[in-house]
């Protein structure tokens, strides 16, 4: 609000600047063929003055059309006839203060119309001409502050967008496979009871991604070196709970430091683990080959599975991370492919394009 109500100040005191200098100028340049024996200094002086005095007039008329568009409840017809009603107040203040006050007392001449003295303050075409100069001034502070209206609002939409889609983001992220938790704890319970020598480590790698979890992961953006050494702590940790695991990970990264949003990279090897190789009976397998190259990613897994998985389950974790990428990387490329022994995810990220929010 208060943000706002700093727009609009600045606003309207730009408008009004440049409206007064606008006024000042062409009432100037009119000077020139209205007074031909009055010197230019002169002339100036008084326009400068002139002008002053009809902002004092015109000022109060925009504000109150603007009030009165802007806060009345009242039916639009009583709303037009209010509107009316200012601006003849409004035509009659400007015209008594030209014939009595500016001809007379800045100019010291008496008003004239065609070449003749005007017979009195209201006449119809200086009335009419008074009329123009308000509505035209009327109409340019409604254009400016509607514009900025418009403006305002689509700032705020936009805002509101990010602020849905930051949203939006953070509940994906919390629907990251919380059994990983419970099945590591499970295995750690069982290597403290056997007095496991690897006991302390498992503790330290799960301690390591559970700090990354709840802590750097909810920054909008990482360096992608932090996101593939959580990756390699989760990995150690699935190691020890899966023995017989082939584990290859391949990594070539030029820029280190590229950020890339937290957890991205770690979705599609949980899900590798939670619909394949935890799955398959026999030898399983998980190979990851990471390259970042001039700010393109190509990332590339394969993972052990079944001949018959259970079920579909793993369209949902698909759905969730495909539902992250396009809000974040609109220009991604993703392929899935499920043969009898094995997925295979490619996704290529690049990091150039500008399109991301």
């Amino acid at each position: 609000m208060k943000s706002d109500r700093k727009s609009k100040v600045y606003v309207h005191l730009l408008f009004w600047v440049l409206y007064y200098i606008l006024e000042v100028y062409l009432d100037f340049y009119w000077s020139r063929y209205q007074f031909p024996d009055m010197a230019w200094q002169i002339r100036l002086q008084n326009t400068i003055v002139l002008e002053l005095g009809y902002l004092l007039i015109k000022m109060p008329l925009a504000y109150s059309l603007l009030y009165v568009y802007e806060k009345t409840t009242i039916k639009r017809f009583l709303t037009y006839v209010f509107c009316c009603f200012i601006i003849v107040t409004a035509v009659l203040i400007h015209r008594f203060f030209t014939h009595y006050i500016i001809y007379p007392h800045i100019y010291g001449v008496t008003e004239t119309l065609d070449g003749k003295q005007a017979s009195g303050f209201i006449n119809g075409l200086v009335a009419f001409n008074s009329f123009m100069d308000l509505i035209f001034m009327a109409g340019l502070i409604f254009g400016v502050e509607i514009t900025r209206q418009k403006s305002l609002l689509k700032e705020q939409i936009s805002l509101l967008k990010t602020e849905k889609l930051d949203q939006e983001l953070s509940m994906l992220k919390a629907q990251i496979n919380p059994h990983f938790l419970f099945n590591t704890l499970n295995n750690i319970y069982g290597m403290a009871l056997k007095k496991a020598d690897e006991t302390p480590d498992v503790i330290l790698q799960l301690s390591k991604v559970m700090r990354y979890n709840i802590y750097e992961a909810t920054e909008k953006y990482i360096s992608i070196d932090k996101d593939v050494e959580n990756l390699k702590d989760f990995l150690q940790i699935q190691q020890i709970r899966h023995r017989d695991l082939v584990i290859i990970f391949n990594e070539e990264m030029d820029h280190p430091i590229q950020e890339i949003s937290p957890l991205i990279l770690i979705q599609f090897v949980e899900n590798a683990f939670k619909h394949g190789v935890s799955e398959t009976l026999g030898q399983s397998f998980l190979h990851i080959d990471l390259k970042l190259n001039n700010g393109v990613l190509h990332y590339h897994i394969e993972n052990s599975k079944e001949e018959k998985p259970h079920g579909n389950s793993t369209k949902i974790g698909l759905k969730n991370i495909r539902r992250q990428l396009e809000l974040l990387y609109p220009k991604h490329s993703l392929t899935v492919e499920s043969t009898n022994d094995r997925y295979i995810v490619n996704l290529i990220i690049d990091f150039n394009d500008s399109s991301r929010f």
